[in-house]
């Protein structure tokens, strides 16, 4: 099978975010809280170094998201029905974000902290 043209390839990759943010609630959620975040970024002029953590931050749990819900579709396809090992597979993705998501929480405290307390 022949691959498609690079900018095909981009179409495809974006229409996959978008299909995200209108039928994934947690995306359109965290989606939310990485606008905030841009928000805070110009509110608080963050420095660069500053600034591009919170964006990686927020891009992980982003990315997480999409990984975790790719997994529950494709689970979704080989075993429609209840299955305890698949919920076990999706309950390790879901884990996934969560883990990322505290992560970036702890990023914004360590970098907020210091432009509304400092």
């Amino acid at each position: 099978m022949q691959k498609p043209p690079i900018h095909k390839s981009f179409l495809h990759a974006f229409r996959g975010v978008l299909m995200m943010i209108k039928t994934e609630r947690n995306f359109q959620i965290e989606l939310l809280f990485f606008f905030i975040n841009l928000f805070f970024i110009f509110y608080f002029r963050l420095n660069n170094t500053d600034a591009a953590l919170v964006i990686i931050a927020s891009f992980a749990v982003l990315s997480a998201e999409i990984f975790n819900s790719a997994i529950e579709k494709i689970c979704d396809i080989i075993q429609p029905n209840f299955d305890k090992r698949i919920g076990f597979i999706k309950d390790i993705a879901a884990g996934a974000v969560v883990l990322t998501a505290i992560a970036a929480v702890i990023v914004g405290v360590l970098v907020y902290w210091k432009y509304i307390f400092g």
